[in-house]
């Protein structure tokens, strides 16, 4: 097959949709034609062109209206050169443009779109890029496919494809110098603090100034047994204003954004994912989980579908400091064994979180959709 890959991110760090995307297109590119179009600044294009044999397109996705049009006319002539036979979208500014560049094309691919957040699709917008523009619908989990069940996605088909972690590349054992990333967070790599990590990054949605502010309701003796980790872009400056106003700034660490995680999650003792909005099932939280790391998840969309709670890691409330907090001196005062939850969690992730199971599926949505274009599939479930 020939595959092209859109998205409209353009950050430089990498983020979820450039984990899901760049995962696929490695398992996928020694045995099929693979294509990348996206912003020339984006970190999918820059670990794109990285990969042999794997053809980018610097393709830009805009907003307004009068930029539309070249835009369209730019991904029509990679659509045509390429004659590509799908096309998987990723989001709502790729998915309008793949379809308005599909407009006067004679041979057009099939159009595959993952969903991955938690946005409602009740919208015109929705319900013509499902009627027009969408063969087959990918739910990343379970709270997207009941999201989607009876929704304008059901007549191309639902298929959730749970998404996978190469549990080899993210282990303890490949932890890297973990040390020295500790020791650079607490001053010293045999400091005793808890250390509360997150790589799901800095974005406000993603909840972690509950964290906090749950940690600003603590005996101070016990804000001394713990130390926050935020690997991301810089957050949010009210953000960060408000840490200093808590008297928190001496609690937290921003160690900016990181190609590679690994170190940074092998330093951490438990990880946490506080988003309130938007996220499903988070890449984030399955790394830290296959790294051995018990995790703290909000309930929010399908995060919970990764825990067993205090098994290998909490389910609280989304945007509930209170709840946090009490959670936080539980943990201090050693009610939990960090070390069993952490094997926990890892022998979770190699059960269930596995890359190849992830890839496989993906392609048997590819081939199944150039099979039975545009027509409605009984919606279908691969763990």
């Amino acid at each position: 097959m020939k595959i092209l890959y859109t998205n409209f991110h353009t950050s430089p760090g990498i983020g979820g949709h450039t984990s899901y995307i760049s995962r696929l297109i490695a398992g996928l590119a020694p045995h099929h034609d693979i294509g990348v179009a996206v912003p020339a600044q984006s970190a999918l294009y820059r670990i794109a062109n990285a990969m042999t044999g794997v053809q980018t397109y610097a393709q830009d996705y805009p907003s307004k209206l009068p930029q539309l049009p070249a835009a369209a006319a730019h991904l029509r002539n990679i659509l045509r050169n390429g004659q590509y036979d799908v096309v998987h979208v990723n989001g709502t500014a790729d998915h309008r443009l793949v379809m308005l560049a599909m407009l006067g094309l004679r041979r057009k691919p099939a159009i595959i779109f993952t969903k991955h957040n938690d946005h409602a699709t009740d919208s015109i917008g929705s319900r013509l890029r499902a009627r027009f523009g969408t063969d087959h619908c990918i739910a990343v989990c379970d709270f997207v496919a009941d999201q989607l069940a009876g929704g304008p996605y059901d007549r191309a088909g639902i298929t959730t494809v749970h998404n996978g972690i190469n549990t080899d590349y993210f282990s303890a054992h490949n932890g890297g110098d973990f040390r020295s990333m500790r020791q650079s967070i607490l001053g010293s790599a045999e400091d005793s603090r808890i250390l509360l990590g997150s790589n799901a990054g800095t974005t406000e949605y993603k909840g972690w100034i509950d964290m906090v502010r749950a940690l600003a309701q603590l005996d101070p003796r016990q804000i001394d047994r713990l130390h926050i980790a935020v690997a991301g872009p810089r957050a949010p400056q009210k953000l960060l204003d408000e840490v200093q106003q808590l008297g928190m700034n001496r609690h937290i660490s921003f160690v900016g954004d990181l190609d590679d995680v690994r170190p940074f999650i092998a330093a951490i003792d438990v990880g946490f994912v506080l988003s309130y909005r938007v996220e499903t099932i988070s890449f984030a939280c399955r790394e830290m989980m296959a790294m051995g790391k018990p995790v703290i998840v909000t309930r929010q969309g399908g995060l919970p579908e990764n825990i067993d709670a205090d098994t290998d890691g909490w389910v609280i409330p989304p945007r509930d400091p209170q709840a946090l907090a009490a959670l936080l001196a539980q943990i201090v005062q050693g009610h939990y064994d960090l070390r069993a939850m952490g094997l926990a969690a890892r022998s979770k992730s190699e059960l269930r979180f596995d890359q190849e199971k992830f890839i496989s599926a993906t392609e048997t949505v590819y081939r199944q959709a150039l099979q039975s274009r545009a027509r409605p599939h009984q919606a279908a479930t691969i763990s």
